[in-house]
C-alpha cells in the first residue's frame, strides 16, 4: 500500500519549519547553508520557491514542464520576512493540496504525481532545507517530527531501507549524513510513481545517478550482496550518454529492481532506448547472483513491458537472449515473448502490444 500525504502533513512540516526559523532571525542569514553552495537567505527563497512551483504544477494541471515562473523577495527582506514568506507560499500548497482533485496529475522530472505527491516533496523540501538553515546558523541540533519523516520516506524513498530513526533515515537518503557507519550516497533522488509489482519496485537510473553507478557509487540503492551487478554499471554509463548526446527520454532507460521487502536492489532491468519510429523498443535485464531463481527478472519484465505498452507508440518489445543463457530463455518465455529470430548475437524475442 502507497503511504498517502495530504494538506495536514504540509501544514505541520511549514509549521515546525517557521518555528525552528524564527528562533534564529537575528542571525547572519548570509552565511552558507550547511552542505549547500547558498546563503541561509537563498535557500530560504528556493523553499518557498519550491512550495509555489508545486502549488502551480497543481492548480495550472502542468503536464509537460513547470510553469515558467519565478519566486523572488522584495529587495531588503530581513530573515523575519523570510520566514514569512515561508509560512505564506507552505500555506498555498497546502491549500492547493486540499482542493485538487485525486484523478489529477502533474509533471515533475522525479516522475508525475498526485495532489499527495507533491505534498510530500514539499514536505521534504521544508524538513531538509530547514537543517540546512539551521546548520549554517549553528543549529545542528534540530530534529524535524519522526512519523511525519516516516511518511515522506514511505512515500518517496520506497528504496530506502527502514530504520529506528526516520529523521536519521531522511537525511541519508537526501545525501546529508551518514548512517550507521555507512557513507552518504554521492547520488540521489527520490521516486514519485515507481513501477510497482507484487514484490518489486522498480526506480529509474536518472542520468545523474546513472553516472554515480558507472562510477563505482552506488546510484542512492542499498544493493544485496553482489550488487551492483557489472550489467547495471554499464546501464548507467549507458544513460550518462545519452544525456550528453541530448538523446536521453525519461522513462526509456534502465531501471533499479529493489526488493520490498527489504527495499535492498537486486538488479537492473531497461530499455536500450526509447521506441523508433516503428514502435519497437529493445529491453534487457541484469540481477545479481543471489537473487536469481526466484522469479524476480520474469515478474520485472511483465510489469515494464505494462508500463511500455500504455505508452502511445509502442507496438513492440524485444529481448535479445544469447543462445547458451537458458535461464533467461525461460524467463522472457514466461514473460510473454516469442522466438522471433536466431542471429549471431543471440535469439531475438518478441511480445507485441495486444
Amino acid at each position: 500500500m502507497v503511504t498517502m500525504v495530504g494538506a495536514g502533513d504540509v501544514e505541520e512540516a511549514v509549521a515546525v519549519t517557521a518555528r525552528a526559523l524564527r528562533g534564529v532571525t537575528d542571525r547572519d542569514w548570509s552565511a552558507p547553508a550547511a552542505g549547500l553552495e547558498w546563503s541561509c537567505h537563498r535557500t530560504a527563497v528556493h523553499l518557498a520557491g519550491d512550495f509555489t512551483a508545486y502549488a502551480a504544477q497543481l492548480t495550472g494541471r502542468a503536464t509537460d514542464g513547470y510553469v515558467p515562473f519565478d519566486v523572488v523577495e522584495e529587495p531588503g527582506t530581513d530573515a523575519a520576512g523570510l520566514v514569512r514568506v515561508v509560512e505564506a507560499t507552505g500555506g498555498i500548497l497546502a491549500a492547493a493540496v486540499r482542493t485538487t482533485p485525486e484523478e489529477v496529475r502533474a509533471w515533475h522530472p522525479c516522475g508525475s504525481a498526485g495532489a499527495d505527491g507533491f505534498a510530500a516533496m514539499g514536505v521534504v523540501e521544508a524538513l531538509v532545507h530547514t537543517h540546512d538553515i539551521l546548520g549554517g546558523l549553528g543549529g545542528s541540533g534540530w530534529r524535524a517530527p519522526g512519523e511525519l519523516c516516516a511518511r515522506v520516506l514511505d512515500r518517496l524513498f520506497p528504496h530506502v531501507p527502514p530504520t529506528g530513526d526516520p529523521w536519521t533515515t531522511l537525511l541519508w537518503a537526501t545525501g546529508r549524513t551518514d548512517l550507521d557507519g555507512v557513507p552518504r550516497p554521492t547520488a540521489w533522488r527520490w521516486y514519485n510513481d515507481p513501477v510497482r509489482t507484487g514484490r518489486l519496485l522498480l526506480c529509474e537510473l536518472s542520468p545523474n545517478l546513472g553516472a554515480d553507478l558507472h562510477a563505482g557509487g552506488s546510484g542512492g540503492f542499498t544493493w544485496a550482496d553482489g550488487g551492483p551487478p557489472e550489467g547495471t554499471r554499464i546501464a548507467g554509463g549507458l544513460v550518462e550518454k545519452a544525456r550528453e548526446a541530448r538523446t536521453h527520454r525519461p522513462g526509456w532507460g534502465p531501471y533499479a529492481i529493489v526488493r520490498a521487502a527489504d527495499r535492498r536492489a537486486v538488479g537492473a532491468i531497461g530499455f536500450h532506448a526509447a521506441p523508433d519510429a516503428d514502435g519497437g523498443v529493445e529491453i534487457g535485464y541484469d540481477l545479481v547472483e543471489g537473487a536469481r531463481g526466484n522469479g524476480y527478472a520474469t515478474e520485472a519484465l511483465r510489469a515494464l513491458a505494462g508500463w511500455a505498452f500504455a505508452r502511445p507508440g509502442t507496438a513492440v518489445l524485444r529481448a535479445v537472449v544469447d543462445h547458451g543463457n537458458t535461464p533467461s530463455h525461460r524467463v522472457v518465455a514466461r514473460a510473454g515473448f516469442v522466438r522471433a529470430a536466431d542471429g549471431e548475437a543471440g535469439t531475438v524475442y518478441e511480445l507485441r502490444r495486444t
